[in-house]
């Protein structure tokens, strides 16, 4: 008997430790267990030969994250239009080049103080991100930022979670590193229902999308408090 109520004991206190995990990684991501996830990618994601494979691998991961946590998805491309609703929606990929129009129109709504410069060879703050005069410049290659924000749209009841990379490697990189380092990141947020923070890559020759760190935290700037 003793034996007996110590197994259920166990098995008890690991489903407990389980649900506390799924509801602080939901709360950090935004999504409710059971609902439905929208992924909103490039324009062009579903063009034969568009979608770079670290986009799919992106979409693969953000799928994961939503099975794990018990809700269906649907993809969109970046010109889709309306309010997320009741779905919480990533939307990944800079609006650069007219990549994803929708990331634009986020930036452009509801972070103010985020500017994302456009391309020019020309130039050395070309694709730079920046935040309260503060640049991230665009080291192609070598070191690569990505602007994740989370923020509720007044006429939505779920949340955006914003993942706007410098490229295609920043935005794979910002997922992957959050997917594994929420918890670390969660602890240095001032609030987890609205913010917004840098994500540096770095070493991306020999480490491509798996060396990534929080850089720091910009909500206040980011949307002009």
């Amino acid at each position: 008997m003793t034996s007996l109520l110590g197994g259920v004991f166990v098995w008890l206190w690991e489903r407990a430790k389980r649900t506390r995990e799924v509801n602080r990684r939901a709360e950090f991501f935004g999504v409710r267990p059971g609902h439905t996830c929208l992924i909103v990618l490039g324009n062009k994601y579903d063009a034969p030969g568009a979608a770079h494979y670290r986009d799919v691998r992106g979409v693969v991961e953000l799928s994961l994250l939503a099975g794990e946590l018990g809700c269906k998805v649907a993809v969109e491309s970046g010109d889709f239009r309306g309010g997320n609703g009741d779905r919480t929606e990533f939307c990944v990929g800079g609006p650069t080049g007219g990549a994803n129009i929708r990331t634009g129109g986020h930036l452009a709504a509801h972070l103010p103080g985020v500017t994302i410069h456009p391309y020019d060879g020309t130039r050395p703050d070309s694709v730079a991100i920046e935040v309260g005069g503060e640049k991230y410049l665009f080291d192609r290659g070598n070191q690569e930022y990505a602007l994740v924000a989370k923020f509720t749209p007044a006429e939505s009841t779920s949340p955006v979670f914003l993942v706007s990379g410098q490229t295609s490697v920043a935005n794979l990189a910002a997922i992957h590193f959050l997917r594994r380092e929420y918890v670390h990141v969660a602890g240095r947020l001032s609030s987890l229902e609205r913010f917004c923070v840098l994500i540096k890559v770095s070493g991306i020759g020999t480490y491509e999308y798996h060396r990534a760190e929080l850089e720091r935290e910009v909500s206040a700037a980011a949307f002009g408090q």
